[in-house]
């Protein structure tokens, strides 16, 4: 049986993506294609782009004290995150073969794709590859967790959470102790949704 939070929740998976196709149907005005892995611009949407980059000097200048002095914070935090990057992907490695659970693969969750933008001056480029890769590793690391969460602990929360990851859907109900112990090993193989 369906209840509704399963009815909304599957709602807000095909809004999701309508939002998604929605928001690169939008993109297409601007004229490129992807071509392997490379962005690939027009020749006159190339030139416009040079006409709207900002020259490094001009872009330092206008840089304002706060940015220039907030930088080194922002990049020492680069290193934490190669690390949880490679430790979790090493845990999953070993430990999602064992119980079963479906890899979760990285390269989906990273994308890199500004360097492309001749808009873009090369310290643009750099905090733009930065970002990429830090949203990318965090929501990487969240898929991972949420599906080891699947697996040792599938019981959704009593109280008020600000976000629902992909497999909150198939959890238990909160207190609902006969259900619980009833499916926790079917909910445990309950990947198939994953390709």
């Amino acid at each position: 049986m369906i209840s509704k939070v399963d009815d909304l929740l599957s709602k807000i998976k095909v809004l999701e993506q309508e939002l998604i196709k929605e928001i690169q149907n939008q993109q297409n005005v601007f004229t490129y294609e992807i071509q392997k892995k490379r962005i690939l611009f027009e020749k006159q949407v190339i030139q416009q782009h040079k006409n709207y980059a900002q020259q490094l000097s001009g872009y330092l200048r206008a840089s304002s004290l706060k940015n220039i002095l907030s930088a080194p914070v922002i990049w020492a935090v680069l290193i934490p995150a190669v690390l949880l990057d490679i430790s979790v992907t090493l845990y999953q490695a070993i430990c999602f073969p064992l119980y079963g659970i479906p890899k979760v693969k990285r390269t989906d969750y990273l994308t890199f794709d500004r360097q492309y933008l001749n808009y873009l001056n090369i310290i643009e480029k750099i905090n733009c590859a930065y970002c990429s890769y830090f949203n990318g590793i965090i929501a990487y690391i969240q898929e991972i967790a949420a599906r080891t969460e699947q697996y040792w602990c599938p019981i959704k929360h009593a109280r008020h959470i600000s976000t629902l990851h992909s497999r909150y859907q198939n959890f238990l109900d909160y207190g609902d102790a006969k259900l619980y112990r009833q499916h926790k090993e079917d909910i445990r193989k309950q990947f198939d949704d994953i390709q």
